[in-house]
């Protein structure tokens, strides 16, 4: 029971790494409705990122630990999104409203140009962080098996829940949530209405990508490290996790998002760690399948 008990422990930090990936993808994919892997490039690119400055101030310029971690966040932050931004108008917008194909294309290219750039700053090497934040919090006082967390775990998922909680508040009740909703809504009714849904895409983008910048530099406090692979990995299951719960809901994305999260942690847990990527995308594709509407398009 207890050995459950810190499998569901475990699950929390992941299940809202998962939501909050989920959710800023869903804020871009509701006013295009196309597959877009450059989000999950992002994410890894803003970790790398933090990662590659943290260490350059610790090494190099022999700044104290909190504040080479201060740069490498500030780093990652304004590099992840400043990429997001100039993918988003240059790349994205104009093919977004045409052909899909084009866009996944072009997604995949921008995905290898981050992740390049990357290697190429990093030299090709596998930087680590230090551990930080490691203390660990006891939830069951047991001697044999005490069910724990570390700090950063809570911290992150904390961080992670606000960042869901606060995007879904300003979508239901600002005025920039309204233009958003009349664009993935109806892009033409939205136009009719003097809306520019040009410039809401830009915008949705820019969040979209605040957000998977976030949680890449999150992520990369708690592991250590990003790997260059991390980009398509993270893009592909992105894509797939979020619509699980709805792609352009992003809160029921980001809550199908956790089940995931939860599903993949409990499974690595009890059965074969091999086969986990493996199960996840059958039953994703399985209930991908099942539950898959057609619309008829006048």
């Amino acid at each position: 029971m207890l050995y459950f008990l810190q499998q569901i422990a475990n699950a929390v930090p992941i299940a809202a790494l998962y939501a909050a990936l989920a959710f800023g993808y869903a804020i871009a994919f509701a006013v295009t409705r196309r597959a877009d892997l450059t989000y999950g490039a992002l994410f890894a690119f803003a970790g790398q990122m933090f990662v590659l400055f943290a260490n350059f101030g610790w090494n190099q310029l022999w700044l104290v630990l909190p504040v080479a971690l201060g740069l490498g966040a500030a780093a990652g932050l304004t590099l992840g999104v400043g990429a997001g931004l100039v993918a988003g108008r240059y790349v994205m917008r104009p093919l977004a409203f045409s052909s899909a194909n084009t866009v996944v294309v072009a997604s995949l290219g921008c995905l290898l140009v981050l992740m390049e750039t990357a290697r190429l700053a990093s030299e090709t090497k596998s930087l680590w962080l230090p551990p930080f934040l490691n203390g660990n919090i006891v939830f069951w006082s047991d001697a044999k098996f005490p069910v724990t967390l570390t700090v950063i775990q809570l911290l992150n998922t904390l961080l992670m829940v606000a960042l869901v909680a606060s995007g879904h508040w300003f979508l239901a009740h600002s005025r920039a949530g309204r233009s958003w909703r009349a664009v993935s809504e109806d892009r033409g009714a939205a136009a009719l209405c003097g809306i520019d849904a040009a410039r809401v895409y830009i915008a949705a983008y820019g969040a979209a990508s605040l957000i998977a910048a976030c949680c890449g530099i999150l992520a990369a406090s708690y592991y250590g490290n990003m790997d260059f692979g991390t980009g398509l990995t993270f893009g592909v299951k992105v894509l797939f996790i979020a619509a699980i719960g709805g792609q352009t809901s992003p809160l029921c994305a980001a809550l199908g998002a956790a089940a995931i999260g939860l599903l993949e942690t409990l499974w690595g847990a009890y059965g074969p760690i091999l086969w986990r990527d493996f199960a996840i995308f059958g039953f994703l594709v399985i209930v991908l399948a099942v539950t898959r509407q057609e619309k008829i398009i006048p």
